[in-house]
């Protein structure tokens, strides 16, 4: 796996956080998380009173004797969850800034490094353009995780991105075991909304993490410019433009933006759905440490 991606220093930070996910989720037996269930570890959780059908090897027989009424012992269940990652491979998220790719795939292998800390199941699936590709299949331990997330370093951004058709299409999303994460700049056509609520539905937590360039954010530019779409098949796409650019049209475009931004975050918070937007030059360790500790994702 290439150091640009993520390296030994940034794997020893990572051994200090822990992902959370919602407690009142299934999951698999025998993960790390403990849930709102009852199961059969060796944490006391509380007693309730004996029921017809219950492990009779439960029953204290201590409080018998002070109430001689029967309960049982309850002990916390711990579980492992699914985490899902959904990368946005298309061109936007490079080919106007190789460091907005790379920033989206440190992203994705650092959430699977959490996910195997804490002893849970990890995939990372490619969107690449109405299909969401499987990068190294479910993923758990250390070892399985070094040997797939390795096939990053030959990934290529390129072609549109279909956000709604890939993720609905996705065999096997998975229900009520662990946390989605869509990482995408979000500039799109398709209905990536359609998606949230398809992974809602199979009650998945779900988090969207916008990636953005500086240039996304603040474009520099003056004058008469061709601008040319990061997805267009060739130059003479109707995508593809010339105009005058003039202060007024610069702050139409960041207005535009928030605008933008603030529907993401306004649909969000209508769904429950974790969101942060960041840019490609804010470090990684501040995502994850800072805006993904202060939404509760990472502690």
């Amino acid at each position: 796996m290439g150091a640009g991606i993520i390296d030994d220093n940034f794997l020893n930070r990572l051994e200090r956080a822990s992902l959370y996910v919602r407690k009142n989720m299934q999951g698999f037996f025998g993960g790390n998380h403990q849930t709102r269930f009852y199961g059969s570890t060796v944490e006391f959780a509380d007693y309730r009173e004996y029921m017809l059908g219950d492990d009779i090897r439960r029953i204290d027989w201590n409080l018998f004797s002070r109430f001689e009424r029967y309960f049982i012992r309850l002990f916390v269940d711990e579980r492992q969850m699914h985490i899902q990652t959904f990368l946005d491979c298309s061109a936007s998220m490079q080919k106007t800034d190789p460091d907005k790719a790379l920033y989206a795939m440190r992203v994705a292998a650092a959430l699977g490094y959490l996910a195997v800390l804490n002893m849970d199941r990890t995939s990372i699936r490619l969107i690449k353009g109405c299909v969401a590709e499987d990068l190294c299949g479910t993923i758990t331990g250390k070892n399985a995780f070094f040997r797939g997330i390795s096939k990053l370093d030959d990934l290529q951004f390129k072609g549109d991105c279909d956000l709604e058709s890939a993720i609905i299409r996705c065999p096997n999303p998975g229900t009520n075991n662990g946390l989605t994460v869509i990482i995408s700049d979000f500039m799109t056509e398709s209905n990536w909304k359609k998606a949230v609520d398809y992974l809602l539905f199979h009650k998945r937590q779900v988090m969207l993490i916008q990636v953005l360039s500086p240039s996304d954010v603040d474009p520099i530019c003056n004058g008469r410019v061709r601008f040319v779409d990061s997805e267009a098949e060739n130059p003479m796409d109707e995508r593809n433009f010339k105009m005058k650019v003039t202060r007024a049209h610069l702050q139409a475009y960041r207005e535009a933006l928030a605008d933008f931004i603030g529907d993401i975050k306004r649909f969000c918070a209508s769904r429950e759905v974790d969101f942060i937007s960041v840019t490609s030059d804010e470090p990684v360790e501040k995502l994850l440490f800072e805006r993904m500790s202060k939404v509760g994702t990472v502690k």
